[in-house]
């Protein structure tokens, strides 16, 4: 199996992390959500293979395939490991994707290493650029709700699984959408990520602040949100960064959750496609 070496951090300094490479042209790296991992994009990347691009995913330390380190789970260092995967490939004139957590890394990895070898950014359902309520910030979430989401895993987390999954795709409305099924196949990859990354990534994705990291995008950049997403409110994130980063698309989903790769794929895909074609 494909692995890079990640960014070293305090106490893993030799972290593995897994990927996924498919078709060829211009590269299209997919980066995944909370608490899934790269097979999230089941549904994504034939249809950027068949469009003609590459297509590459990796598991976000801590989840998926990838190894489970003890520290790391910030954008700083989680940034590092895209950089580090983006060298590690020789790749030039990349398009990233980043589906909500995977949002941060892309608004991070712009802050900290510029957009030299990028082409275009999508940010699908993401949490950037500050999801934290503050007095700047009136649209965010309150941090109670944070540390219920840590409190409430620190507890019982598969059950905390298996009600997330079942909000992550507004199942009681979407059931002719996605399957108990895929439901559960989620679950599986969510309840298979270390439990530590898993509370630890909370902090990362619900309390930092990248609003700065927006304001240094200067290449084509869309937002996709749905309307219905109940898990990362609209307003202090794509329609917020939206408005930050100069000359970008929005748009949004009518009837979609947050995870509308699963739910309305095909018009995700379509936005995709019409994007970076």
């Amino acid at each position: 199996m494909p692995y890079f070496k990640g960014q070293k951090s305090k106490e893993s300094a030799d972290v593995n992390i897994y990927y996924e490479d498919y078709g060829s042209g211009q590269p299209v790296i997919l980066v995944h959500g909370w608490p899934l991992s790269g097979t999230m994009f089941e549904y994504q990347i034939p249809a950027i293979v068949d469009a003609g691009f590459r297509c590459i995913t990796y598991d976000r330390r801590g989840f998926g395939k990838s190894d489970h380190t003890w520290d790391g789970h910030n954008y700083d260092t989680l940034s590092g490991d895209l950089h580090k995967l983006i060298d590690y490939l020789d790749l030039e004139n990349v398009i990233l994707l980043g589906f909500s957590m995977g949002g941060g890394e892309l608004a991070r990895f712009v802050g900290k290493y510029g957009t030299k070898k990028l082409a275009k950014l999508i940010f699908l359902s993401s949490i950037a650029p500050f999801m934290l309520k503050t007095d700047d910030n009136p649209d965010g979430v309150p941090e109670e709700a944070f540390e219920g989401f840590k409190k409430d895993m620190r507890s019982d987390r598969l059950g905390f699984l298996n009600e997330f999954g079942k909000g992550f795709v507004n199942y009681e409305d979407n059931k002719n959408r996605i399957s108990e099924g895929q439901l559960h196949y989620n679950w599986n990859v969510a309840a298979g990520a270390m439990p530590k990354a898993t509370i630890d990534c909370v902090d990362a994705f619900g309390k930092t602040d990248l609003r700065n990291d927006l304001k240094c995008i200067d290449i084509p950049t869309m937002f996709i949100h749905g309307d219905q997403d109940q898990t990362v409110p609209k307003e202090p994130t794509a329609e917020q960064g939206h408005k930050i980063v100069k000359d970008s698309i929005l748009h949004i989903i009518k009837g979609a959750p947050h995870g509308c790769t699963f739910t309305h794929k095909d018009e995700v895909n379509k936005l995709i496609l019409d994007f970076i074609k």
